[in-house]
């Protein structure tokens, strides 16, 4: 897919409860450029201001867009590098430890939110990036580099949230083979699916209250390390909540899905952001439509058989023929 041919479609429901457009952010990890090389290639393609953070961060302010954050993704170099800059001294040291972690630390791109309509300025990013000589999850045997989607949700209530975890988690399966999930990824603990305990409790339930949504999910999934990571929704809702059954501090608290399963794929000409907004957008789709839900869940708990439970190969293969009938792919 060329830059000119690729477009970003919008979901069924672009405007949240306050009329205002949803918005979408995308977290890029890869590696092949240094800190500074990732500055080039982002301001080449978006122009705007670069703030100096320390030698493992910067951030460029783009005017219509946002800040656009560029670091290198380890948390021990970004504390170090900012303590050495407060003390002015250590610098040296650092910025060779930051050299060396080009190798083996994924360099990151976080976007602003942007709304769904405007996703097209970030099409030359991803050229220059690639143009510039960065590399994505295929060439590294270690780390587990991916695209992070985070897209606005349109309500806060119970509906909404159970609607969209009921989709995701019906399409799971299917999700990971239509993006041909690298085996690195999957074998990483950081995009670990939805368990099935968890699945067969979301599909008994048709219409939960925001407890009991809170109550299940973070009964099977008290961990970021899921593929759709709802923490940081459910911890904007009831931050307190959360912090009693998750003690993490990487949890941002924000009303946006954060879908961490589609890998990064750069370095190939044929690959843009639409790639993995288009993934996610079949569960917006599904999302959408209740009474579909309703029925898919109930299928599900139908195909389950004692021990083995529901069948991963043959539920994918039923799920993409019933995607495929209702023209939702």
């Amino acid at each position: 897919m060329t830059q000119q041919e690729a477009v970003f479609i919008g979901p069924p429901v672009t405007y949240k409860q306050d009329d205002t457009p949803r918005r979408v952010g995308f977290e890029l990890e890869f590696t092949g450029l240094t800190l500074d090389q990732t500055e080039t290639a982002l301001v080449s393609s978006l122009k705007g201001v670069v703030e100096s953070i320390s030698v493992a961060e910067r951030k460029l302010h783009v005017e219509d867009l946002g800040t656009f954050n560029i670091e290198l993704d380890w948390e021990f170099l970004k504390r170090t590098a900012a303590r050495s800059e407060q003390a002015e001294e250590g610098g040296d040291w650092v910025d060779l430890l930051s050299q060396a972690a080009t190798l083996l630390v994924p360099m990151e791109v976080v976007c602003p939110p942007i709304p769904i309509a405007d996703l097209g300025a970030l099409l030359p990013m991803v050229d220059a990036l690639r143009q510039a000589g960065a590399i994505g999850t295929e060439h590294s045997p270690i780390a587990a580099y991916g695209v992070h989607v985070n897209t606005e949700i349109p309500s806060l209530d119970a509906g909404t949230l159970n609607a969209y975890l009921r989709s995701f988690a019906l399409l799971q399966w299917w999700l990971v083979d239509d993006l041909q999930v690298d085996v690195t990824r999957k074998i990483s603990p950081y995009i670990d699916l939805f368990p099935q305990a968890y699945l067969e409790q979301l599909f008994s339930r048709s219409e939960p209250t925001l407890d009991q949504v809170f109550s299940d999910y973070l009964q099977h999934n008290a961990t970021r390390n899921r593929a759709l990571d709802m923490l940081p929704i459910l911890s904007d809702i009831d931050n307190d909540r959360v912090r009693r059954a998750v003690d993490d501090p990487k949890i941002k608290s924000r009303p946006a899905f954060h879908y961490r399963l589609p890998d990064c794929h750069v370095e190939k000409a044929d690959w843009t952001l639409v790639d993995p907004w288009n993934n996610w957008l079949v569960v917006e789709r599904l999302a959408n439509q209740r009474s579909a839900l309703d029925e898919l869940s109930s299928a599900f708990l139908a195909a389950e058989r004692p021990v083995i439970g529901v069948g991963r190969s043959s539920w994918v293969e039923f799920i993409d023929q019933w995607l495929r009938d209702h023209e939702l792919v």
